[in-house]
């Protein structure tokens, strides 16, 4: 049986995510503004956006994969983490220095790429070293961190010019020194907080584990499974993506569309290799048995595939086009060498650690909500919420009173962090939870890369490219999420205990 731990053994294994979410919280409050400081386009950038997408698609699973069977000096997550952590501090400290675009634009690709190595095996570090009881308390505190560290860092840049008078000016066209500092300070203390958890955590055994394996589950059976249609399967993504990309070219549609006739193509040519290696006998390898586990997903898990592409559909839409809205809207310029541009660019970063800490404080009260109501209806209000808070932003024209719609948000946010997987947690197999929580990242990542393509073009062709209307679509996908949510069955039901919203993995 898995020993109890004090308060400061689960501080201490969940400090890391700490560092892990000032990454993050830097990279979604100041990467836009990076990007049109070195000249970006306004319709450019949900493509420079994509590198978290595309990297959470493909490194997300195999970490989850491959960090199962994993163990070595540090264990078996601590090496993601230690490794994760050394490449994401030196992206942080090169990204805001980069001279060209596509160096910045290289950077934040490699800076997703070592978060996503960080922080995949997170999510089951606590389910493993957690007993039952006590795994409540651990995905508390490492919610509470995410929103301490995403406060932290979407205010940073706001507090260094303000409360330590370093410049937010750029009248040279370069990075304001207040943002460039603030990627200094947040890769620095990311590197302490994940070697703080790497070096005060131990892991169980390989041994250890499948103790505890066999006492939770003493006669689970071999699950028996059809085997996927690979070749067929394959063969039609590959087809459509292959004549998508031909029907662009020869109309001459616009070039983010290659991007999801590209992503089609990938997918159905994955399928056919991972066919062609099944009837090798390779059943072992990874990329084989993540395609085949993605064709055995439960029906929760489908279900709740929906409910995921359209939260965060609307998130990345807030993400990438606040500070343009607010700056043209709100503060009335475009120009990214202004002193208003960069006024409208630090408050968007207070926007940001409002809706983190409303998230923070949000993440204790949810379980009470969802006893009473059920875990759907409360994943549901809190996506209304989120869809009011978005919408907030076309009607209140004063910048000083966008914090009330963030308020929603950030009740939006800490829902989509924990109910999902919750849910999730109740309908997976228990040894596969790894490598299915990483899986589940394709419904965080392929609305991504439908929003990078589709958000600029859309608002190009039927919005006079005015970003303010990216919110007021995301806010609708958020309402739409909410209705789909009442379609998902959810195996454990409104009995549940209320701990269960954490996204802790079945035990």
């Amino acid at each position: 049986m898995k020993a109890r731990l004090s308060f400061f053994q689960i501080w201490n294994m969940c400090f890391g995510f700490l560092g892990i979410q000032i990454a993050f919280g830097l990279q979604n409050a100041n990467a836009s503004r990076l990007f049109q400081t070195l000249g970006a386009d306004m319709s450019a950038l949900p493509l420079l956006w994509i590198a978290g997408p595309v990297t959470g698609l493909i490194v997300q699973p195999l970490v989850g994969h491959f960090s199962d069977r994993t163990w070595g000096r540090l264990g078996r997550r601590r090496p993601y983490f230690f490794w994760g952590a050394i490449l994401t501090t030196a992206a942080l400290f090169f990204m805001p220095t980069a001279p060209v675009l596509w160096m910045a634009a290289g950077a934040l690709w490699i800076l997703d790429a070592s978060v996503n190595v960080t922080m995949e095996p997170f999510r089951a570090f606590v389910g493993d070293l957690l007993p039952e009881e006590q795994r409540t308390t651990g995905y508390a505190m490492q919610s509470f961190f995410i929103g301490v560290g995403s406060v932290f860092a979407s205010a940073l840049p706001w507090m260094l010019s303000h409360w330590f008078a370093v410049s937010n000016e750029a009248p040279d066209g370069g990075v304001p020194e207040s943002v460039r500092l603030a990627f200094y300070i947040g890769g620095a203390m990311l590197l302490v907080a994940v070697l703080w958890t790497v070096l005060t955590t131990r892991e169980y055994s390989p041994s250890e584990v499948e103790a505890f394996e066999r006492a939770d589950r003493p006669a689970e059976a071999a699950e028996a499974r059809k085997a996927p249609p690979f070749f067929a399967s394959g063969l039609i993504w590959t087809v459509v993506g292959a004549v998508a990309t031909v029907l662009i070219e020869r109309f001459g549609l616009e070039k983010e569309l290659y991007i999801l006739s590209g992503v089609v193509a990938a997918f159905g040519l994955v399928q056919l290799f991972a066919g062609w290696r099944r009837r090798g006998r390779a059943a072992s390898e990874g990329l084989f048995e993540i395609v085949e586990d993605f064709f055995h997903m439960p029906a929760t898990m489908r279900q709740l595939a929906v409910v995921q592409f359209f939260s965060w559909f609307g998130l990345f839409a807030m993400w990438i086009f606040t500070t343009l809205a607010v700056t043209q809207v709100h503060f009335g310029t475009t120009d990214t060498a202004s002193k208003a541009y960069n006024e409208g660019a630090d408050w968007v970063g207070v926007l940001f650690a409002v809706y983190n800490g409303v998230a923070a404080l949000a993440a204790f009260l949810l379980p009470m909500l969802a006893k009473r109501i059920g875990r759907r209806a409360c994943h549901a209000l809190n996506l209304c919420l989120g869809g009011l808070g978005l919408l907030s932003f076309y009607f209140i024209r004063d910048p000083k009173l966008l914090w009330i719609g963030m308020v929603g948000v950030g009740f939006a946010w800490a829902s989509i962090l924990s109910a999902p997987y919750s849910i999730l947690a109740g309908a997976v197999p228990a040894k596969k939870m790894g490598v299915y929580m990483g899986i589940f990242n394709f419904f965080i990542v392929i609305p991504q890369l439908v929003a990078a393509t589709i958000l600029g073009l859309t608002l190009k062709t039927w919005f006079n490219s005015e970003p303010i209307y990216a919110l007021v679509l995301g806010g609708g996908s958020m309402f739409v999420a909410a209705v789909c949510m009442f379609l998902v069955r959810d195996p454990v039901g409104r009995r549940a205990d209320a701990e269960a919203l954490e996204p802790a993995p079945a035990a």
